[in-house]
């Protein structure tokens, strides 16, 4: 179990902090951080989110969420349909200047999928992703028991 625990830990921790760099880097001359890249993303692949959707596809609370996307929007990237003070159900959506940016960012997403899956046939990657997802499942189960 001592390496099980490790070897998964230290993996996932390293995947992570990859992604997180990546993420730093590839946006850092546009001056936004890395939770935004995720938001460019989704908005540019799915037209138009509430902050709630995003949250759920992005994993992140929805009031740092919140705070991630008034920069965006400060900075003319995305939009709002709503001028409610609650905004957690309007609808977001990109702005041109978005657009141009998401489509940078999924291209950038692309580039590094393809290397990342190096040596993985589309069965191997299946599995992976079906391990990956019966353990997230697994673990957000023993979680419960925290809240």
């Amino acid at each position: 179990m001592y390496e099980r625990y490790k070897q998964f830990t230290v993996l996932i921790l390293k995947l992570h902090r990859c992604i997180q760099k990546i993420k730093s880097e590839e946006i850092s001359e546009y001056k936004l951080k890395s939770p935004h890249v995720s938001c460019l993303y989704y908005l540019y692949k799915e037209g138009s989110l509430t902050l709630t959707e995003l949250s759920e596809l992005c994993q992140e609370d929805k009031s740092y969420l919140a705070r991630s996307l008034k920069e965006l929007e400060k900075d003319g990237y995305i939009a709002c349909g709503s001028e409610a003070k609650k905004r957690y159900n309007a609808p977001l959506y990109l702005l041109d200047k978005g657009k141009e940016l998401g489509a940078y960012v999924a291209e950038k997403i692309d580039a590094v999928l393809e290397p990342a899956g190096n040596g993985l046939s589309d069965g191997d990657r299946e599995v992976f992703y079906r391990s990956l997802k019966q353990i997230s499942e697994n673990l957000e189960s023993v979680c419960e028991k925290y809240d």
